[in-house]
C-alpha cells in the first residue's frame, strides 16, 4: 500500500504475507485517522530528494528507501547484525558497522556506494570487535568508530580500508561517539560505566572521563559545537556538558529509556527516542524545555518473539535510530515494528510510516539516490 498524501508505504515483497495483511489493515486505520484529523490544509506535498538508509539487525541487510514515498530502491547484504549507519558529508558513501550477535562478535564495516547501490568493500578491523558508534570527519576520508570489544575509539580511513589509530577509552561498552564540527574533540559514551570519554583528536590524548549518568548511551554535539548532550537510559535523564570547559550545564528528565539523540541542523530542536515508552521527545534545545512527546504508532505485532532485542518492552514499537536530515522532518527506526516513522518538525505530528526490514536500528540519510532501482 502506498499513499503519497501521507507518505505511507508498505511493500509486500519485504515482509511475509501474514505480516503484510497485518500492516495493510493497521495502516489503513492509521491513514483514516490521519485524514480525519488533519483536513485538506494539512495535505503533504512532494518531499525532497534523497534516501533513508537503514541497517536491519536481524535481516543482516541494508535498505535504501526513497525519502518521499518509502519505496525500496535497493536491498543490499551486510555483515552479521548491522547496527549503526554513517554517511559521508557528500552523501556518496554509506558505512554500516557489523556488530555481530551474542555468540559471534563482529569486527567489520561494510562500505556502500549510494548512487550505484553497490557494496564496495568490507573493512576488517582485526582485534577491534563489536564496532558500533560512528561519525564521519566531514571533508576527509576518515571516520570515527567505537569498538566495544577492544574498548577503543578508532580512526578509520574508509577509502583505504585501514585503521589509522586506536584510542583506548578504558570503559566497558563504549557505545556511541560524537565529535565537534571542527574535529578537535570526540566524546564516547559508555553504557556500562555511565561515563563519557573525552578525546583530543589532534593529539589522541584522553582528556577526561565525565560521569553522565547510569546507562549513558545516545550522544550528540550541537551544530555550533558548544554543547554535548547525552541520554542516560537507566535513569531517564539527559546530561548537557560544555564541550570546551567540560562543565555539566544541565540534567533534564526524559522518559522512558532514552536511547538515541539528534539535533536539528539549525540547532533549535533536540530529539530523543525513548525505547520503553515508545515515544520521541522533542526539546527546545536553547531553552532545554520539552516541547512534545510523540507516541510512535506503527503496528506492533501481537505475537511474542523473545529473540528480539528489548522483547520485554511490552506495547511499544521500540523506537531507536533517529535521523534528522533537515529542519522539517525526522525519521525514526522502530525495531519491534519493522518500520520507519516520519515526523513533521513543524507540527510534531506523525506523517506516516515506511516498511523496513527485520529489526531496523541504525538509520541515516543521503541526498543522493541509487541510479537504478531493484
Amino acid at each position: 500500500m502506498r499513499t503519497n498524501k501521507h507518505f505511507i508505504y508498505v511493500s509486500p515483497n519485504q515482509i511475509n504475507m501474514k505480516k503484510a495483511i497485518f500492516y495493510v489493515i493497521s495502516l489503513a486505520v492509521a491513514v483514516l485517522a490521519v485524514s480525519c484529523g488533519q483536513q485538506a490544509s494539512r495535505e503533504a506535498e512532494a518531499g525532497p530528494e534523497g534516501v533513508i538508509i537503514i541497517g536491519n539487525k536481524s535481516g543482516d541487510d541494508v535498505y535504501f528507501l526513497d525519502r518521499t514515498t518509502g519505496e525500496i530502491l535497493a536491498m543490499l547484504p551486510a555483515g552479521l547484525e548491522p547496527h549503526e549507519v554513517e554517511v559521508s558529508g557528500d552523501g556518496r558513501l554509506a558505512v554500516v558497522c557489523n556488530y555481530g550477535n551474542r555468540e559471534h562478535p563482529g569486527n567489520t564495516l561494510s562500505v556502500y556506494d549510494v548512487e550505484q547501490a553497490l557494496l564496495l568493500r568490507t573493512i576488517d578491523l582485526g582485534e577491534h570487535t563489536r564496532p558500533h558508534g560512528m561519525q564521519w570527519l566531514d571533508g576527509t576520508s576518515k571516520m570515527l568508530v567505537t569498538t566495544e570489544g577492544s574498548r577503543s575509539l578508532l580512526v578509520v580511513d574508509v577509502e583505504k580500508g585501514e585503521v589509522l589509530q586506536a584510542l583506548y577509552t578504558d570503559q566497558d561498552v563504549s557505545h556511541m561517539v560524537a565529535a565537534t564540527p571542527d574535529h578537535k574533540r570526540a566524546f564516547v559514551s559508555s553504557i556500562r560505566t555511565g561515563n563519557v570519554s573525552v578525546f583530543d583528536l589532534e593529539t589522541g590524548e584522553l582528556l577526561q572521563q565525565l560521569y553522565s549518568g547510569s546507562g549513558a548511551e545516545g550522544i550528540a554535539v550541537s551544530p555550533d559545537g558548544k554543547e554535548v548532550w547525552v541520554t542516560n537510559r537507566a535513569e531517564n535523564t539527559l546530561a548537557v556538558f560544555d564541550t570546551q570547559t567540560l562543565e555539566r550545564l544541565a540534567t533534564i528528565p526524559c522518559e522512558d529509556f532514552p536511547i538515541r539523540a539528534k539535533f536539528s541542523p539549525n540547532g533549535k530542536l533536540f530529539l530523543v527516542s525513548n525505547a520503553r515508552s515508545g515515544t520521541v521527545a522533542v526539546f527546545d534545545a536553547p531553552a532545554r524545555n520539552l516541547l512534545a512527546d510523540i507516541k510512535m504508532t506503527p503496528p506492533v505485532p501481537h505475537e511474542e518473539d523473545t529473540e528480539r532485542y528489548f522483547s520485554d518492552f511490552e506495547g511499544t514499537s521500540v523506537p531507536i535510530g533517529l535521523v534528522v536530515p533537515d529542519n522539517e522532518f525526522a525519521y525514526v527506526a522502530n525495531t519491534r515494528s519493522d518500520a520507519v516513522t516520519v515526523i513533521s518538525l513543524e507540527t510534531f505530528e506523525i506523517i506516516g510510516h515506511f516498511a523496513a526490514g527485520k529489526e531496523p536500528d541504525g538509520i541515516n540519510f543521503s541526498p543522493l539516490k541509487p541510479l537504478v532501482s531493484e
